[in-house]
């Protein structure tokens, strides 16, 4: 399996743009086409597609918001889902983090109800903070 992360450009963002959860998973996150403009509004986002070969399987966001190291957005697409992709790209992009900020924790939120994304998390070694976002997201950190 060769798999890797890239940018998105305009070669490659109709491409992403067509990524989908499953139908359980909608309200979790937002759509590719949400996150991107949110990228483009706020540069301190940066979107990413997921690969494997030269097919896009998934999307995630990573940004430095007030010296904080995040994780913000992560999906793999409804058709590549149960096949232990979104396991390999967790661990895929928490290097890459660790490379692009090394020795700093990485955040990202969770609805507390999302127990399927809660449960992936924690076998990686996040945890939960006692804090909020502002969409009332619980916290959660991975500590190296």
């Amino acid at each position: 399996m060769v798999t890797e992360i890239r940018t998105i450009t305009d070669l490659n963002k109709k491409e992403v743009l067509n990524l989908k959860v499953a139908t359980q998973q909608q309200g979790f996150i937002e759509s590719v086409s949400q996150c991107l403009l949110d990228a483009e509004r706020d540069t301190r986002y940066v979107p990413l597609a997921l690969y494997e070969e030269d097919t896009v399987i998934g999307f995630s966001m990573q940004g430095e918001f007030d010296g904080e190291i995040w994780l913000d957005r992560y999906l793999i697409d409804e058709r590549f889902q149960g096949q232990g992709l979104g396991r390999y790209f967790l661990r895929a992009l928490v290097d890459h983090l660790n490379e692009c900020y090394p020795n700093q924790p990485i955040y990202l939120s969770v609805f507390e109800h999302n127990t399927i994304a809660i449960h992936l998390y924690q076998k990686f070694g996040f945890s939960f903070t006692e804090k909020f976002d502002e969409n009332g997201e619980k916290i959660m950190i991975y500590s190296h």
